[in-house]
């Protein structure tokens, strides 16, 4: 059958929803009611000549009272489904009310196979049963689905040629993809443009067209939508291998968690007649690839897919982790042992989860087969650069350069999609690199090469055209140095985020001032200093004198705030009640207690060492040990550390505080290390200094960088900090891909002898304004003077 009769009978299918549906449904609900009926036809009219044997075989097993029937029945229907109602659509176009009429429809969808029961279920389409029953549709929709101008039979009917399996399947995408088109602001989110897979599967296959020998392959999408992608490789394998005079079988697998785009991708390949890529779809709402993944023993020969991006994943990530957190996660395909580390994580912030999938099919990839695994998959711009060295996303990209496995990226023209307009790019990847790939990586700008459409589609406004594709694909194979072709060794994407210290230099001084901020060192100031105010001292002194008040108030609070204006005009923020956590804490006898001891301690060593100002801090501390200990009072180390912070501050020019003094032959200074020499008491001793994590930087030194992390730190810290030093045990490794730095053309400026030519034209221009302008002025003067 040819594309004209194709077409033709997409646009009866399509005009049926406007003689049947309008008035009924939305314009955006058509869909919920035409696919899954072009479906039910479809499957009707391929049963119709087994009908009779199945229901024969459907008596036999049950006067046996065998329990497993569905072999048997697909057995008798000699197709992947069946029904086993008394019932065809033909026979229902005959009843005469709407109430027989909707009852013996619902028969006849409860006859299906098990199948075609879940993509009914998934398309919902019994719930459309009761409106299309009410508005009298149901019976105008089977009459025009069996209507004789058209044939969804695979035979030939009334003059008119059969529909095969092939071409059934076209016109069903055909379909989708006009209502997607038609309803484009939803369309965006589970339908990859055409041009864009044809592009992918290319850029997956291509590369090693010439080695694919006759056999059997697995593909795979993990987030596969309405089943595009995977037909559209399939076709091209297909076509690959008869090219190169080879016989390939193709296995289709899988996931989407979209119920109609589920439903949609399964009855897809139902008309196509591959029954057995059908029950390979695993969907559904309950079906996530993230916390749900259904092929977690399978590995595949080539992986693609277009997974949502800029999508929170936090519910997936409640299921993987239970109660706890990211590091309560344990699944092997986001926890794996990786530069040393058995506890190397790619899991990625919670409010993306773009780059899981992809984690995903790295986890499926085949490594002892000769071609292994290839995949291509879209990912927006996040996926070059978010998460710093270290974090999810980062390690991602670490584990896949560093294992050599990304060939190229290719940036797409924008405006590509149907709901957004952003930058997206597809990642090529093979764990079997060809010999001139090894150890490096192929960044390709595409974005101008485009045709543009004639009539937007949604935020679409061009199109890969043939041409365009073939010219990437030409530039990828290539590989070689071109304007819009950049070849980089691995490492150019890698880099050492190195944490860069100095040192703390403090004055201190023990002011009534100072300690009084220890009173409320327990947090929540404002709260406590209201309290305070109201209870007075027996809150610190005695707290469990007044625990009935600082119930009241704690309980209370917020609860007789005013809205209103106050009296000076202004808009008095009501307080907010508190927290349970809040008032727990605040109803702790223990902080108020503590509180009080630190500000006791504090005036105690005010007593002792006086209020005159420490200049150097290291004298200080020396100090305060030797009073505390005068005094005999023990305050842990984190409430004398409390004490020591109310009293000290910050100085720019301050000696720097000693953290910790080496014995002598211990340790040798280095200072970019952080281990200093320093005379104390006239002695020469080797010391480390204490890190003012305000000043703390951290520096992003490439992996090619000559002379390392030193050489980077002497050259672009040291000149302009010379007291800071790094911290070795900290450095991370982190990558990230940046198209802006390699393709980024500055514009062309202007040559002098240009703008100079541009100032004498303006400075003419005005002369002719201005003399115009004063010869008006001075024709208006003399009408005024004219007697």
């Amino acid at each position: 059958m040819d594309q004209t009769q194709l077409n033709w009978i997409t646009s009866f299918i399509w005009n049926i929803a406007d003689d049947v549906l309008r008035d009924v449904f939305n314009r955006g609900k058509y869909r919920d009611v035409i696919l899954p009926m072009t479906v039910l036809r479809r499957l009707d009219a391929v049963l119709e000549p087994t009908k009779q044997a199945v229901l024969d075989m459907k008596s036999a097993l049950d006067s046996e009272k065998i329990a497993n029937q569905d072999d048997a029945l697909r057995a008798a229907s000699g197709e992947a489904f069946y029904n086993t109602s008394p019932f065809t659509l033909r026979d229902l176009k005959s009843r005469k009310t709407q109430q027989t009429l909707r009852d013996d429809f619902i028969d006849y969808l409860d006859g299906f196979s098990p199948n075609v029961q879940d993509i009914l279920k998934n398309f919902e389409f019994r719930n459309q049963i009761p409106k299309l029953s009410e508005s009298d549709g149901l019976g105008q929709l089977i009459e025009k689905f069996l209507s004789k101008d058209i044939n969804l039979s695979p035979y030939p009917v009334g003059g008119l040629p059969g529909l095969d399996n092939h071409a059934m399947g076209t016109v069903f995408e055909d379909l989708v993809r006009m209502f997607n088109e038609d309803n484009n602001e939803e369309a965006g989110q589970h339908w990859t443009p055409r041009d864009a897979v044809k592009l992918m599967a290319s850029l997956m296959f291509l590369p090693v067209a010439d080695k694919i020998e006759s056999g059997t392959y697995l593909l795979y999408d993990s987030a596969c939508g309405t089943g595009g992608m995977l037909t559209v490789a399939e076709e091209t394998l297909q076509q690959i291998a008869k090219d190169h005079g080879k016989q390939v079988a193709t296995h289709l697998y899988g996931q989407e968690i979209n119920p109609e785009t589920y439903a949609i991708c399964k009855a897809d390949l139902l008309l196509k007649g591959d029954g057995d890529a059908a029950d390979n779809i695993a969907g559904g709402a309950a079906f996530s690839t993230l916390s749900n993944d259904q092929f977690r023993s399978r590995t595949f020969d080539f992986m693609l897919a277009n997974p949502p991006y800029g999508k929170s994943w936090k519910t997936d990530l409640e299921r993987m982790a239970g109660e706890g957190s990211k590091k309560d996660v344990k699944d092997p395909r986001f926890v794996i042992e990786h530069a040393g580390d058995p506890a190397y994580s790619l899991i990625t912030r919670s409010s993306d989860g773009q780059m899981m999938f992809l984690a995903n099919m790295l986890s499926k990839m085949k490594h002892d087969t000769p071609l292994g695994s290839r995949i291509a998959e879209i990912h927006n711009g996040s996926s070059l650069f978010t998460g710093d060295a270290g974090q999810g996303e980062s390690n991602i990209r670490r584990w896949i350069i560093e294992n050599d496995w990304l060939e190229a990226i290719v940036a797409l023209p924008l405006n590509m999609f149907y709901n957004t307009g952003i930058a997206t790019y597809v990642w090529v990847l093979s764990n079997r690199k060809s010999e001139s790939r090894r150890g490096k990586v192929q960044l390709i700008d595409a974005t101008t090469w485009s045709h543009p459409l004639r009539k937007n589609m949604g935020k679409k406004n061009c199109e890969l055209a043939p041409e365009d594709i073939r010219r990437i694909c030409d530039t990828f194979l290539t590989f070689t140095e071109t304007p819009q072709s950049k070849i980089l060794p691995n490492a150019a994407f890698g880099y050492w985020k190195v944490k860069v210290e100095r040192p703390l230099r403090l004055h201190s001084q023990l002011t009534r001032q100072r300690i009084e901020m220890l009173r409320y060192a327990s947090g929540d100031e404002t709260i406590r200093a209201t309290l305070y105010e109201a209870l007075g001292e027996p809150l610190f002194a005695n707290p469990a004198s007044v625990r009935t008040q600082l119930e009241k108030l704690v309980n209370d609070w917020g609860k007789n705030d005013s809205d209103e204006e106050g009296e000076d005009g202004e808009d008095d923020a009501p307080k907010k009640s508190l927290s349970d956590k809040k008032k727990k804490k605040l109803l702790n006898e223990a902080s108020w207690k503590r509180d009080a001891m630190l500000m006791d301690v504090a005036h105690q060593l005010r007593k002792e060492l006086g209020d005159s100002l420490f200049e150097d801090h290291n004298i200080f501390l020396k100090q305060v040990e030797a009073a505390l200990k005068k005094l005999d009072l023990k305050p842990s180390a984190a409430e004398l550390k409390l004490i020591v912070s109310a009293v000290s501050w910050r100085v720019e020019d301050a000696t720097r505080v000693i953290k910790k003094v080496h014995k002598p032959g211990k340790a040798q200074p280095d200072p970019l290390r952080g281990i200093f020499e320093e005379k104390i008491d006239g002695k020469t001793c080797v010391v480390e200094y204490e890190p003012d994590s305000e000043l703390r930087e951290y520096e992003q030194v490439p992996l090619l960088e000559e002379g390392g992390i030193e050489a980077f730190i002497r050259r672009e810290v040291l000149p302009y900090t010379p007291d800071a030093w790094i911290v070795e045990a900290d450095t991370k490794i982190g990558y990230e891909i940046s198209f802006t730095r390699h393709f980024y053309q500055p514009p062309k400026l202007r040559t002098l002898a240009e703008i100079s030519a541009d100032i004498v034209k303006l400075e003419k221009e005005t002369e002719g304004l201005l003399s115009e302008i004063t010869k008006g002025t001075r024709r208006a003067i003399a009408e005024e003077e004219k007697p």
